[in-house]
């Protein structure tokens, strides 16, 4: 499985795990990071860190250890206009 981190940009893939537990994951899943919601890799820094997703219609910057927290599938391709 992959975490976020490794996804390079304009993918899209869906949740599967946040991993860890406490404040941080708390924290993760209030930004609307939960198990099945849809990412979409805008950008990422040339040193990994920050990671832009979107996510619920907004967008959103992860650092690169949060990322790496986040388990992902990859999904069907879509058109993003």
């Amino acid at each position: 499985m992959l975490t976020l981190k490794e996804i390079p940009c304009g993918e899209t893939v869906t949740v599967v795990k946040i991993e860890g537990a406490g404040p941080v994951k708390r924290r993760i899943m209030d930004m609307g990071i939960t198990k099945g919601a849809e990412l979409f890799v805008r950008k990422v820094a040339p040193l990994g860190d920050p990671v832009e997703v979107n996510v619920r219609n907004y967008e959103l910057s992860l650092r690169k250890e949060d990322a790496e927290s986040i388990l992902v599938e990859k999904t069907a391709e879509k058109t993003r206009v």
